[in-house]
């Protein structure tokens, strides 16, 4: 069941706050009745919707798109703070989707939204070991051996991580920049992992999850992904599934 200001924007009509225009202007239909509730829910397999007596319904095919995501957005449709959140930046279409794993509010980067809950889950679970490259700028310098617990897995929240790609970029100042590959999602679990050496993250920026790169992808901005790099992130959970 959905809400009919909602099924509007998820079929492309409107947004949602558009469509109550329309229920009011007496352009909805449900079932040949004319919609005057705003609170209307329907069934989408089973109710007839028209606008301006043409029948509507949403795309057949799951929707799939990245956003390269600012710091100060948080992964949520709604924040109890009214703090500025992810759907701000995402087109009406794809209101009804969610995010395969999350960045905190002063991380940016690469999000995959979807509505492909399947795909979500096996994306996220640990199993599939899906790699999630981060670039990491620290407030101080790091001793290798600092580096290497960070490689070999270190205990956050009282459970041990998996081991880490760690890789040592150039930067300037009392900094270092780091390039971090993880084979698991945890809640903020790099910023954890870099407290736990004694360091703060002063800067996260997600770069790629799974075959999806960010590349010159504007902050803020959005794409659909293409054909080819939806088989391969199916692909990619499909096999590891199988054997």
């Amino acid at each position: 069941m959905i809400r009919i200001n909602r099924f509007l924007a998820r079929c492309g009509i409107s947004s949602r706050r558009k469509a109550e225009e329309y229920i009011h202007a007496g352009r909805v239909k449900v079932n040949g009745v004319k919609c005057s509730d705003l609170t209307l829910t329907l069934d989408p397999a089973k109710d007839k919707v028209t606008v301006d007596d043409k029948a509507i319904a949403p795309p057949p095919k799951s929707i799939y798109l990245m956003l390269n995501k600012p710091a100060g957005y948080v992964v949520s449709r709604r924040d109890e703070l009214n703090r500025r959140t992810i759907y701000d930046l995402l087109p009406d279409f794809a209101q009804h989707c969610v995010s395969a794993g999350r960045l905190d509010k002063n991380s940016e980067g690469l999000l995959l939204i979807t509505d492909d809950g399947d795909l979500i889950n096996r994306l996220i679970h640990p199993k599939y070991k899906i790699e999630k490259v981060y670039r990491c700028d620290l407030d101080r310098k790091l001793h290798p051996s600092q580096l290497e617990q960070l490689r070999n897995g270190i205990e956050i929240e009282g459970k041990r991580t998996y081991p880490a790609g760690v890789f040592v970029k150039p930067s300037s100042g009392n900094g270092m920049r780091l390039k971090i590959v993880l084979k698991e999602g945890r809640k903020r679990q790099i910023r954890l992992m870099v407290e736990a050496v004694g360091a703060k993250v002063t800067q996260l920026r997600r770069l790629q999850f799974g075959i999806l790169k960010l590349d010159k992808l504007p902050l803020g901005a959005w794409r659909m992904l293409s054909p080819t790099e939806i088989r391969h992130l199916q692909k990619s959970v499909t096999d590891k599934q199988d054997k």
